[in-house]
């Protein structure tokens, strides 16, 4: 890191931090995306065809992705946008009113708090923190600094799940005693892949950021990232944390659980994966509990939860799985949660949602999406955008529909799950996330991280 580049991003905060604007209704929102891989493509996408916002900054460690963006952004809007390699030129320049950020993991609680520091409101990409500690202190800046921090978990901006879930809290399966997620998503081997000399046109110092200095490798770059402790939480932090943050939902949002426990391990492959491809978590909050499933293998239905027919993303490209023909069938995947209640029992999915009652299983309320309504056509992403634009100008942080305190609790179910894994054994909790007599648990609430990226 330079120090003229330390100089400039704190200057730059000292002024924004102190700043205020009152909006006119019509006034569009700048924003920076930092971070264009596959999600800030989608970011990209979006924000350039919402009428509340302008995409005024693009920001990648790789200049490829700089290029793919700008020429995505022209087409989408006629326009081109700044383009930064280190974020924190972006949270330093005054032209930038608010960051949308869908970097790696590792990177979402120190580009926030720098952002928020700044001056600048943030929306950033699930899961809300790499590790429990990061979420403490977002929770604590956001808060200090007046900024708004919405987090990407987008079925809360999804119509029919806000009624749904909110049919729920208020007795329809009469009280819900256990909350189920379902993260059955088919992931094929990452293979094996050598340490090679870092690409042309990539920053790998800043795209490490807080993780340890390793050697270049292509698996633990482009998406393969959440595979690998230093940079990732596995599946229930990648697809898992949806599922969670909506198990939660249906619990009437329950805080620190008194135990948890989770066990699996990584079956089937021989690859260079850290992470599990299965994982199962209790977590006990006393009268009522939530039970998370991971599976990242050949799986079957469950429940009234729909499998999708849907192929695996191909994350080594040389894998058999990979380069299969397009003809081949395709590989299930389940995605969702299931509820029980006192009454009856509910499932809910991105296809719908259906409740149950009694003993004879009466039908006795469904949901389903509304196709085609809102921006890309139908994603709730926009209509969450939408949101947190909104709550730029209103200034109300419970405003947000997936407020940071909401959020990094969410994540924090998938660390202790992660931790207990690690461990290799049940975890009982006490005054918030605090572990009873484990030392080797308590260090795995945070990192040691590598300056000078330090939460």
């Amino acid at each position: 890191m330079q120090d003229s580049t330390t100089r400039r991003f704190f200057m730059g905060a000292a002024a924004a931090v102190s700043a205020t604007r009152v909006w006119g209704a019509n006034e569009r929102v700048n924003v920076a995306i930092v971070g264009l891989g596959g999600r800030g493509t989608n970011h990209l996408n979006i924000y350039s065809r919402l009428q509340e916002a302008r995409v005024v900054g693009l920001c990648d460690v790789n200049q490829a992705a700089r290029e793919r963006s700008q020429a995505t952004l022209l087409k989408n809007t006629s326009e081109k946008a700044k383009e930064f390699e280190d974020m924190r030129e972006v949270f330093a320049d005054s032209g930038v009113e608010a960051v949308s950020i869908a970097t790696p993991n590792h990177w979402h609680a120190l580009a926030a708090i720098w952002a928020m520091k700044a001056g600048k409101d943030v929306y950033g990409e699930k899961p809300a923190c790499y590790n429990i500690y990061e979420g403490q202190k977002m929770v604590q800046v956001a808060r200090d600094t007046k900024r708004m921090l919405q987090i990407g978990s987008q079925h809360r901006s999804n119509p029919f799940k806000m009624r749904a879930m909110a049919a729920v809290q208020q007795g329809l399966i009469g009280k819900v005693y256990q909350a189920k997620g379902l993260c059955y998503k088919r992931r094929v081997s990452i293979g094996h892949k050598p340490d090679t000399p870092t690409p042309a046109g990539v920053n790998w110092d800043m795209f490490l950021g807080p993780a340890p200095l390793r050697p270049f490798n292509e698996l633990r770059f482009r998406y393969n990232w959440h595979w690998f402790w230093d940079t990732g939480n596995g599946d229930i932090g990648n697809q898992g944390v949806h599922e969670l943050g909506i198990a939660r939902w249906g619990l009437s949002e329950p805080e620190w659980p008194k135990a948890v426990y989770g066990h699996g391990g990584k079956f089937a492959y021989d690859d260079d994966q850290e992470t599990p491809n299965t994982l199962t978590a209790n977590f006990d909050f006393g009268g009522r509990e939530l039970v998370f499933e991971v599976r990242g293998l050949l799986t079957g239905a469950e429940g009234a939860v729909p499998q999708m027919g849907r192929r695996p993303r191909p994350n080594a490209p040389n894998t058999p799985e990979a380069t299969a023909p397009k003809t081949a069938p395709p590989l299930n995947i389940m995605v969702g949660n299931l509820f029980y209640g006192s009454e009856g029992w509910a499932a809910m999915s991105d296809q719908g949602f259906q409740a149950f009652k009694g003993e004879s299983n009466e039908l006795i309320m469904e949901e389903r999406p509304e196709r085609g309504a809102g921006p890309g056509g139908g994603d709730p992403t926009g209509l969450h955008m939408q949101n947190f634009l909104a709550a730029v100008k209103s200034r109300n942080h419970k405003d947000l529909h997936d407020e940071i305190s909401i959020a990094v609790l969410s994540a924090s179910m998938c660390h202790l799950a992660n931790i207990s894994y690690r461990v290799g054994r049940k975890l009982t909790l006490q005054n918030g996330p605090k572990f009873v007599n484990d030392a080797e648990a308590t260090k795995l609430l945070t990192r040691d991280y590598r300056k000078p990226y330090v939460v």
